[in-house]
Formats: structure tokens, C-alpha cells, sequence
């Protein structure tokens, strides 16, 4: 995996091709993101592309592969809340198809109602969570002040993460597929976490007894 985009590791595309990657798969989830983000700071850690001995030690730079990780998520995020609240009709229907959408819309409205949105925050690690969750706030018609600072911490929390994953492995276990592996295996079992937070039902409101 790392020979596979060491050249790039030693170049500044490897920023442009983390920040699309990141972009994009709030639209499509299956793009490899964190695999990518992990793969280049595992290089970063290194100090070489790729183990080629090539590269500059400080490319990439771990603080701006977190920066341009955290931005592009925040930016995709505003993308797909833009795009479900101008959705229309059309786009509400296409949300009340699909049982996940409409209890995430739900969950995170009443969440953001009350002013947190930690949901929003624990959906970023999830798979496919951030795209229910920002489809599913601008579905919902949320405001975007009440919605992007929690994606913004999403982001960088998230960016901030991965990133260590990667580093920390490479530094502990070196650059090669066993570092970046166990970096990815607990990127996963992030994920499985939070993905079990996010579809657990929501607590039913108690209602008072009547007198």
C-alpha cells in the first residue's frame, strides 16, 4: 500500500489527492479516505515516500495533512447540507425512503434543538455516517449555525485521529504493512463504534403522568 503512492508522498499533490478524497465520499462513502490519510502520514512519519529514501523529511507535513484532511471534511459536509435543504420535496421524499436517513434526520434535529451535537462529532468516524448526518440536518432544514461548528470539530477530530493512527503506528511498529495495518484496524474499530452509537435507537421521551 505504501509503495503504491510513495511518489506522491514526496510530492505536494499528496495534500490535493487527501483533500479530494476527503471531499468526495460524503457523496461516496466507499472512497478509501482514511486509508489514505493514514497511508501518507505513515510516509510523513517515516520521513521517506514510501520507504524509497527519496523523499524530504518533511513532506508530507503531518500538521498540514491534518488541516487539509479536516478542511476538506468540513467542506463536504456543506455540500451535502446544502444540497438536501434546497433538495426540495423531491429530495424529502428520497429521505422518508430510506429508514436511516429519516431516524438520523430526527435524532440530530432534536439533538441540535438542544444545543449539542456530539452525534455529529461520533457519525464522522462512522461508516456512511457523515454523509446520513449532514444529508439528514439540511433534509431537516437545520440552520447552518447550529450545524457547522459541531462539523468543524468533527473534522478535525476526525482528521486528528486518523493521522495519529498513522504516525503513531509507524513510529511504533515502522512504515511497512504491519504499522499500517494495525493503524487501520483501529481506524475500523473506531468506526464499529460509532456506527453502533449512531443506529442505536433514540431513548423515548418519558411523559409525565397524569394527575
Amino acid at each position: 500500500m505504501l509503495e503504491s503512492v510513495g511518489p506522491l508522498t514526496g510530492s505536494p499533490w499528496i495534500y490535493a489527492l487527501v483533500g479530494v478524497s476527503v471531499l468526495f465520499d460524503v457523496f461516496l462513502p466507499v472512497l478509501p479516505s482514511g486509508v489514505l490519510v493514514i497511508t501518507a502520514a505513515t510516509a510523513a512519519a517515516a520521513g521517506t515516500g514510501a520507504a524509497t529514501g527519496q523523499v524530504p523529511h518533511d513532506v508530507p507535513d503531518i500538521l498540514v495533512l491534518i488541516l487539509c484532511a479536516a478542511t476538506a471534511s468540513v467542506l463536504g459536509d456543506l455540500c451535502a447540507f446544502r444540497l438536501a435543504r434546497r433538495g426540495g420535496p423531491r429530495f424529502d421524499r428520497a429521505i422518508a425512503r430510506s429508514r436511516r436517513l429519516t431516524s438520523a434526520q430526527a435524532r440530530l434535529g432534536s439533538a441540535l434543538a438542544r444545543g449539542g451535537g456530539a452525534l455529529v462529532v461520533i457519525a464522522r468516524f462512522a461508516p456512511a455516517g457523515r454523509s446520513i448526518v449532514s444529508l439528514g440536518a439540511g433534509a431537516a432544514q437545520r440552520k447552518i449555525r447550529e450545524f457547522l461548528p459541531w462539523s468543524a470539530l468533527a473534522g478535525v477530530a476526525w482528521a486528528a485521529y486518523s493521522v495519529g493512527l498513522g504516525y503513531v503506528g509507524a513510529q511504533w511498529l515502522g512504515a511497512t504493512w504491519l504499522g499500517a495495518g494495525v493503524s487501520l484496524l483501529a481506524l475500523f474499530a473506531a468506526g464499529a463504534g460509532a456506527a453502533y452509537v449512531v443506529r442505536r435507537p433514540a431513548p423515548a421521551a418519558s411523559t409525565p403522568a397524569a394527575s
